[in-house]
């Protein structure tokens, strides 16, 4: 029988000797530990050393996300582990910060070769991904729907939306790139995202060799596959672990500055060969950018999005800093009235 100092039932989903050592003075304090599989509004699902336990969310508690690893005192969270990683995005009804997993190594951003490719939605989940403290993966699922040219075109595509990103392409119906996908997965956590119907939950349920996550049937007139996931949940897949998440319509920057030009670490590497270190990549003379677009070897395309979304990572850190905000504030108005003044003296 399991007691509470086994932790056999949280090693199945990630737990080891740095979270032992996180949670040591809270277990001689009485606290119980824990790993949040499925956050469900109201509850959450959590893997404790003697079971599955179900803990109501009361006001009192910090916010959780799926991959937390918590102290549990007499029926509630009593503290969060310092966190190795935190996925959010910006919720598009509030326009907040909102969780989507924590404690992800891995964020997998999965495509469906049966629908067009959406360049920035890759360019926005590789920018959350360095944001949060894990790496992007890029995975092309049904690639039985296409030839290998079509294939290949895909992924060739996918890569040019996140340069020195692994692209992986894998199909569920013929297993054909599944051991590429577990290689690159072993030993980690990884959170799949992606728009609805992309194939995250049937390639989680190829990966495990069963079905442990639900899928819902295709639409035969666009082969485009109905909502299925309702709840961020977290899964033990073999040597590696997989946060499951519902599909999303809109991917909302919440994101520093420093972590889009991670992402577009290719307009970084040319912005330190433009003349002005403070270029904006616009009409300065002495442009490395402009340069670069204007022979080919970068698309202008590239170079809109990395403007595009360092302006919404710029307002995200306003909005998440208000002393910032308010300084920027005095700042534009300032700017303002000193352009008053020169028109009046003209």
């Amino acid at each position: 029988m399991s007691g509470p100092d086994d932790t056999s039932k949280l090693e199945q989903f990630g737990w080891g000797p740095r979270w032992a050592a996180l949670a040591a003075e809270g277990v001689e304090r009485g606290l119980t530990p824990g790993i949040i599989l499925r956050h469900d509004g109201s509850a959450v699902l959590a893997a404790t050393p003697t079971g599955r336990q179900h803990i109501p969310v009361v006001p009192s508690n910090p916010a959780f996300a799926v991959g937390d690893r918590i102290l549990i005192g007499t029926g509630t969270v009593d503290e969060v582990l310092h966190r190795s990683s935190l996925l959010q995005r910006r919720d598009p009804s509030t326009g907040t910060g909102q969780f989507i997993a924590a404690n992800a190594d891995v964020v997998a951003i999965v495509c469906g070769l049966d629908r067009p490719l959406r360049p920035g939605r890759i360019e926005r989940f590789s920018t959350l991904a360095w944001d949060a403290g894990a790496s992007p993966l890029v995975v092309c699922t049904k690639c039985d729907l296409g030839g290998d040219d079509e294939t290949a075109d895909f992924v060739l595509r996918a890569e040019s939306a996140a340069p020195g990103i692994t692209v992986v392409a894998v199909s569920a119906q013929t297993g054909a790139g599944l051991d590429d996908l577990r290689a690159e997965l072993a030993g980690k956590t990884a959170v799949f995202v992606g728009e609805s119907g992309a194939g995250k939950s049937t390639l989680l349920n190829s990966l495990y060799d069963h079905d442990i996550a639900r899928t819902g049937s295709t639409r035969t007139g666009d082969s485009k596959g109905r909502h299925t996931t309702t709840a961020r949940q977290l899964f033990a897949v073999g040597d590696f672990w997989v946060i499951d998440t519902p599909g999303v319509r809109e991917v909302g920057l919440w994101a520093g500055t420093d972590a889009v030009d991670t992402a577009f670490d290719d307009i970084a590497d040319l912005g330190s060969e433009c003349r002005f270190g403070d270029c904006t990549h616009d009409t300065e003379p002495g442009c490395a950018v402009a340069a670069a677009i204007a022979n080919g070897t970068l698309a202008p395309e590239r170079l809109n999005s990395w403007q595009r979304l360092r302006r919404e990572a710029l307002a995200a850190e306003l909005r998440a800093d208000p002393v910032a905000a308010r300084r920027a504030n005095r700042q534009f108005g300032r700017m303002i009235r000193e352009v008053q003044r020169i028109k009046g003296q003209r």
